[in-house]
């Protein structure tokens, strides 16, 4: 069944098993609908302590839902949980309708949503991973269609169904052998230009977090605050996982001070292992970073378990013992005084240019903390060097004696090292 505006209706369904979160997951769901283009017209939960291994929910629960699937005529079901091949099945039989669980859910935005190359494979690799499994949901009922008749006809038809099943099962494998090498062959390509970036020496700083927390807005605000090429800004829109794509831009302050800031893709609540094995080369920007900023929506209720669920994620993946700042963003919204700073965490609105201050200070405390400032005598045909000073350095003081030119500056430790023979000692 169709609306007007072209969204699918669906029937959101999910098993409180334990209480905790409940509530909160499944408004998550229905938001997840909302990304893929539907609309969450009923909803029905049960409490359970597990599901029923056959059909998700109890016997009641499933004749309840086939009843309001025929009244309604809605013939799409969103379960917040990932099923089982023959849960799915079973849904669908008695249920006579489309079942998508949380993880296929999650993957059809993915795979909408994924703009560039490296995006498309990773999704493309993890809905393969997650067909595998279920590659016998559709020959079940390919068998069960051949072997209708019994008897000795039955077996011979059965054989070759398992021929196929086995078939579709190594084309699979194929398909994920050349997903996995045409990714691998991009990873070469962006370790490449990452290390191209560690050898210009510098720092990196990943924005994180939960999807829809605001990690694009402030990456806008940071680079509009130095930079007025509009080129360099980054999709922003109101919606979980508007972007999949790592977006690097080189960040210049007033003091010549440079950083590389990454906006990498969102998390959500239980996201599907397929996608966190896939996208661990995207987020490597976040594992190769000198400090991380994990920036939360300070407007939502469960902006703790956003957090957990953020900090979990990293972990899962492997982003562990970096720096972290916490941005508790979208504070414009709670009717409290902002930006306010409470030890390195800052409540702030990625809207605000005094909050974007007061972040880009925090930055720099963190990630330039060992810039020393020192004095350097340049001989007069070494204009080279004091270019350099005045372009890329903050200098601080400049001065001339029969010498050459004395600069006092602040110097990062690659600089002293590479200026050694200019300083002069204290």
């Amino acid at each position: 069944m169709e609306q007007s505006d072209n969204r699918t209706e669906v029937i959101t369904i999910g098993l409180n098993k334990t209480g905790r979160n409940f509530d909160y997951l499944m408004e998550e769901l229905n938001n997840l609908v909302e990304a893929n283009n539907m609309v969450a017209k009923e909803t029905l939960t049960q409490k359970l302590d597990r599901p029923d291994p056959a059909t998700y929910f109890g016997k009641g629960k499933i004749e309840e839902l086939a009843t309001l699937i025929q009244d309604t005529g809605i013939e799409t079901v969103v379960v917040n949980d990932e099923l089982s091949p023959s849960q799915i099945r079973n849904i669908e039989k008695q249920a006579n309708a489309r079942i998508i669980d949380r993880t296929g859910l999650i993957l059809e935005i993915f795979a909408n949503r994924a703009q560039s190359k490296e995006a498309k494979l990773q999704v493309e690799l993890a809905k393969l991973k997650y067909q595998m499994p279920r590659l016998h949901t559709s020959a079940s009922q390919r068998l069960d269609q051949q072997t209708g008749g019994g008897g000795d006809g039955g077996f011979t038809n059965r054989g070759a169904g398992e021929s196929q099943l086995e078939l579709n099962r190594r084309t699979l494998q194929n398909k994920i052998a050349h997903v996995n090498q045409e990714l691998k062959e991009l990873s070469k390509s962006a370790d490449v230009k990452r290390k191209q970036r560690d050898r210009s020496e510098l720092p990196t700083v990943a924005l994180v977090g939960y999807t829809n927390a605001g990690k694009s807005t402030v990456m806008n605000g940071l680079i509009s605050m130095f930079d007025d090429d509009e080129d360099k800004q980054v999709m922003v829109k109101d919606m979980l996982f508007a972007t999949l794509d790592t977006s690097v831009r080189k960040i210049t302050l007033p003091d010549q001070k440079t950083f590389l800031l990454s906006d990498t893709v969102g998390f959500v609540s239980e996201l599907p292992h397929q996608l966190v094995e896939a996208f661990k080369s995207t987020l490597a920007e976040a594992a190769n970073a000198d400090l991380l900023i994990q920036v939360v929506d300070y407007s939502d209720d469960n902006r703790d378990l956003m957090m957990e669920t953020t900090e979990s994620t990293l972990k899962d993946i492997g982003v562990e013992n970096i720096p972290m700042v916490i941005a508790y963003n979208k504070a414009d919204r709670m009717g409290i005084s902002y930006p306010s700073r409470e030890g390195d965490n800052l409540i702030m609105s990625a809207l605000d240019e005094s909050s974007l201050k007061d972040l880009i200070k925090i930055i720099s405390e963190k990630i330039f903390k060992n810039y020393q400032t020192v004095s350097l005598m340049i001989p007069f045909d070494r204009g080279d060097v004091v270019s350099y000073l005045n372009e890329k350095t903050n200098v601080i003081s400049t001065d001339y004696d029969a010498n050459g030119t004395m600069i006092t500056s602040e110097l990062s430790d690659v600089d002293v090292k590479r200026l050694k023979r200019f300083i002069i000692p204290e």
